[in-house]
């Protein structure tokens, strides 16, 4: 029989005991937060939360770290018996995905930021925790410590989304905010970034949009019950933006953000999910058009909730470890009361649609022969593809007059992307083209381009 407690005294519960995988940057702010809130933690928890093992690849570059605590076998500090929850935060998907499938497999819980991962397989760590009853939490694996996730998949489980947009990458919008506030070229910028710690030495993930790419994947898949994959993302980086884009932009009152946008668009037989990454144009009056610098912002439209908008930093190691702690206390309380979280909702099962059949907006300049009928026939290019052009203005540009010409700049009504792509490479093989300059797609996000005189 128990004994039994005694009017205001605590019941003694056992420790949920937490396995770290990986101690960089982000892993040593868990540590902290760790240590330092441990009271709270407990608190919040119902039981103390206490660190058993950290795996490393070199221990001897953790020298604040307890040496009892230290490991290389990771595979062993899963699959200890006393483990009750496993954080990783390693990156990668190897050999990141065999652990935690793993873990889960056993029916520990985990807390990942490995967005990587999750884009390309996050599937296999689903099922394996639906079938184990494990939970999988990875909050921090967007958008480090803006609570995004956790909306789109509780918060918002009864609406219906139709739209989750923004920037999604610190690095690439503190380039282009740099470029635009400064006027400096994308080399420089990026110089910029890398000696303030806002570029890794290999910048290839941010500025060619693979980052991104992988968050709009995750953001997908939970906004539309549907698995996503990065594969199924459509990515361009920024690496082609240059100084005259962004003075192109400004010059019709729009600013240039690389943007990650997941929509939920009517097809043919039915919904269909379009996710695709690329910088674009948007109207200096819609509020992603302010956020500068290495923060992120999204936004979230639903049919109940309307238009909603997520702000503040979006990595960093102090702000994923915050991220990550949520997620922990959230698994560590279900520890406790014996409960489960949200499994994975994937029932719609829509298709994704190519991004050749998205629907969006072109501004394009072009340097033309300045003479007779150069217009009309450029007109009757883009009728012939079915693109329909809003506006067109001529602008004086130096280099086409050298070659007795004209700059063009044209801004399209919505069109499908193939058709726009297709109409831009006929340009360059017009007679009357000297050459096709900047192109850039023109993006409102549900607000209306007055500035470019789109509707």
């Amino acid at each position: 029989m128990d004994e039994a407690v005694a009017p205001g005294e605590a019941i003694r519960v056992q420790p949920v005991r937490v396995a770290l995988l990986g101690c960089g940057t982000v892993g040593r702010e868990v540590m902290r937060l760790l240590d330092e809130q441990a009271g709270e933690l407990a608190a919040r928890v119902g039981a103390p939360v206490e660190l058993v093992g950290v795996a490393v690849r070199r221990p001897h570059k953790h020298p604040d770290v307890p040496e009892e605590l230290l490991t290389t076998d990771a595979s062993a500090l899963v699959n200890r018996p006393d483990v009750d929850v496993v954080v990783e935060v390693i990156g990668g998907i190897d050999p990141a995905r065999g652990l935690l499938l793993d873990a889960l497999k056993a029916g520990r819980g985990v807390v990942t930021a490995n967005k990587a991962l999750l884009a390309e397989d996050g599937a296999s760590l689903a099922e394996a925790a639906d079938a184990s009853g494990a939970d999988l939490y990875y909050e921090a694996s967007v958008a480090g410590a803006i609570p995004l996730l956790r909306p789109l998949r509780e918060s918002l489980a009864g609406d219906k989304i139709t739209r989750v947009a923004g920037i999604v990458n610190g690095t690439t919008n503190f380039i282009l905010s740099a470029m635009a506030s400064a006027g400096t070229g994308y080399r420089e910028a990026l110089d910029e970034a890398t000696e303030l710690g806002y570029a890794e030495a290999d910048p290839s993930a941010d500025v060619d949009g693979y980052d991104a790419q992988a968050k709009a994947a995750i953001l997908a898949s939970l906004a539309f019950h549907t698995r996503v994959t990065a594969a199924d993302v459509y990515c361009e980086g920024i690496s082609a933006v240059t100084a005259a884009d962004i003075a192109a932009a400004e010059a019709v009152g729009c600013t240039v953000k690389l943007l990650a946008i997941c929509e939920r668009v009517p097809g043919t037989t039915g919904d269909v999910v379009s996710a695709r990454v690329y910088p674009a144009m948007i109207p200096l009056g819609h509020p992603l058009a302010s956020v500068d610098g290495a923060y992120n912002a999204v936004f979230v439209e639903a049919e109940a909730a309307g238009q909603l908008m997520f702000y503040g930093q979006g990595a960093g190691g102090a702000p994923t470890a915050s991220a990550i702690l949520g997620d922990l206390v959230a698994v560590a309380r279900n520890r406790v009361a014996g409960g489960r979280g949200p499994r994975e909702s994937a029932h719609a099962s829509l298709p994704v649609q190519p991004v050749g059949h998205t629907p969006t907006r072109y501004h394009i300049s072009l340097d033309v022969h300045d003479r007779a009928g150069v217009l009309a026939t450029i007109a009757g290019l883009f009728a012939r593809h079915e693109v329909s052009i809003a506006t067109v203005r001529q602008e004086t540009a130096r280099d086409a007059e050298a070659d007795g010409g004209a700059r063009l700049v044209i801004v399209t009504h919505t069109a499908p992307d193939a058709a726009l792509a297709a109409t831009v490479a006929a340009l360059g093989e017009l007679d009357e083209v000297l050459g096709v300059d900047r192109v850039l797609r023109v993006e409102n996000l549900g607000r209306p381009v007055s500035a470019l005189g789109v509707s």
